[in-house]
């Protein structure tokens, strides 16, 4: 069963490429100039990895963590597309990695409606308008309630628009760096994905490319990540994986959404990671969260739910993998007052970990048992795991950690 989900997952991803796994040379490095630390840390990652020297693209971007989405398109985009243009043919790269100094998230537009949507959005408040004239309290019954209720379809057709939500990880939309034409308003269908069903695509696989991230409170931190991350390559990773799900395990017949359904594939990745064999597992399915101390030799984590404060629960073994189901969780790296997730674990010494700059919804993150089943295989790296596991693309939701990561690989 094992190397039949194996064949599946490995068909899916290289269904437009004749490459396998992610490999050194189809990785783009981006760095800041601005920052002069980015630079370094893109260059010192690119010799420890073997990545050629001209795979390295240098942006002139914001040094905040936040930029606009103008500077987003001319400073980030821009030279990615024009450096993606020279290397042919177009599949040779498959994966960028943005460093630290690069901006982490991408603020709401000033402009939030499009060229199409602003018209389509003046036309319905018109409608509106004219149709709040003609209700009055003489109408005949039947035709006051046909207008009523169309009344009611266009107030909910313009609440869509106040809905509009243009912010984005700078990281998930350099995914679709390729792509054009799709809208900035909400998130784009991931084709890697295998959950969807049938969903009319926005974007095709070749137009996404896997994206990961490098980056952390300070330059220490990501080197240490580097260096984590090759130390337990080499080695495995060793250690206990941890598994916090709130309730027990439901009726298998039962049709779950949200955080049901969340709560039931931590559930199922426990389940995995203990058939795998890698390491021992540790389920809890109380409402409580792992308390301090409780998690010794930490290597693998997923759990939920302490909005924007970390539970010190965990002694991080090196080349951990971990990611907190909560709202924000990677809004901040740099604050040092803030206590999210994200930058918690990598400060007391995660190597890698998932979390969204913003408000995502639930059903944005990825989905856990796809995720640790693909990662403790040992075949994909983590870039490609997280590629296959994650729901939507120009959100919210951000991989810190190296993409080329295989902690079970065995040096295959």
């Amino acid at each position: 069963m094992k190397h039949i989900i194996r064949l599946i997952l490995v068909f899916i991803l290289i269904w437009h490429s004749t490459a396998f796994a992610l490999e050194a040379e189809e990785i783009l490095v981006i760095a800041n100039q601005k920052v002069p630390e980015s630079v370094g840390l893109a260059t010192y990652y690119m010799e420890r990895r073997g990545i050629p020297d001209d795979h390295l693209v240098l942006v002139d971007a914001p040094t905040t963590e936040q930029c606009s989405r103008k500077d987003y398109e001319a400073q980030i985009a821009a030279p990615v597309r024009e450096a993606l243009s020279r290397f042919l043919p177009a599949w040779r790269i498959r994966c960028l990695v943005t460093t630290y100094g690069v901006p982490l998230k991408i603020a709401h537009p000033e402009t939030a409606l499009s060229e199409t949507e602003a018209p389509a959005l003046t036309a319905l408040l018109s409608e509106l308008v004219g149709l709040g004239q003609q209700l009055k309290d003489d109408l005949p019954a039947e035709e006051k309630s046909s207008l009523d209720k169309r009344i009611r379809d266009l107030k909910n057709d313009i609440d869509i628009f106040g809905k509009y939500d243009g912010r984005a990880a700078v990281d998930s939309e350099l995914a679709l760096v390729k792509a054009a034409g799709y809208p900035l308003s909400g998130w784009i269908h991931n084709p890697f994905y295998p959950g969807h069903g049938y969903v009319p695509p926005m974007v095709s696989r070749s137009d996404v490319l896997m994206i990961s991230r490098l980056d952390g409170p300070d330059v220490p931190t990501v080197r240490r990540i580097i260096d984590d991350t090759l130390y337990a390559e080499r080695r495995g990773l060793e250690g206990i994986a941890y598994f916090d799900a709130r309730y027990p395990f439901p009726n298998k017949q039962q049709k779950l959404n949200g955080y049901q359904y969340y709560d039931r594939s931590i559930h199922r990745a426990a389940e995995l990671v203990r058939a795998s064999k890698r390491m021992p597992v540790v389920l809890d399915d109380q409402a409580a969260l792992f308390q301090p101390g409780y998690c010794p030799e930490a290597a693998l984590y997923c759990g939920w739910y302490s909005l924007g404060e970390y539970i010190d629960a965990f002694q991080w073994q090196r080349g951990a993998i971990g990611f907190h189901i909560a709202s924000k969780e990677c809004v901040t790296l740099r604050n040092p007052q803030s206590r999210v997730w994200c930058k918690k674990m990598l400060d007391h010494g995660a190597a890698a970990t998932i979390g969204p700059v913003g408000e995502p919804y639930v059903q944005a993150f990825p989905i856990p048992e796809r995720f640790f089943l693909a990662l403790v295989d040992g075949y994909l790296t983590l870039g490609e795991c997280y590629l296959l596991s994650l729901p939507y693309l120009s959100w919210k939701m951000v991989l810190i950690g190296d993409p080329l990561y295989r902690p079970f690989g065995g040096g295959a």
